[in-house]
């Protein structure tokens, strides 16, 4: 078994006590959970996970955006700009994409 000097454990408490969580890093950046700059956060980075799963289930199902926007009575340029996370989409159209487009099923939880 390998030991450990002293001065080297040392090094290692320090550095770990110096790093940072991801939540820390958030906190810091955009403000603590409920204040309007970290709720204005989340949403963007719940809408790009959104765009993104729309983005991978369209090129599993082998569709262009185009041939998605035709299925669904949408625009190429409206699902570009969700799978980019820069449109908000309402419910219905998570659902018409998801499941007309892509003939998935959309699962929506609450926590």
């Amino acid at each position: 078994m390998k030991k450990v000097k002293p001065e080297k454990k040392k090094q290692d408490k320090a550095r770990k006590s110096s790093l940072t969580t991801f939540d820390e890093h958030l906190d810091k950046r955009y403000g603590r959970i409920g204040t309007a700059k970290r709720t204005e956060f989340e949403i963007k980075a719940k809408a790009f996970a959104i765009g993104e799963v729309i983005r991978e289930e369209r090129r599993l199902a082998s569709m262009t955006q185009e041939q998605l926007a035709e299925k669904t009575g949408t625009k190429k340029s409206f699902i570009s700009r969700i799978e980019n996370g820069h449109s908000d989409i309402q419910l219905s159209t998570l659902y018409k994409l998801i499941e007309l487009g892509l003939g998935r099923k959309v699962s929506l939880m609450i926590q």
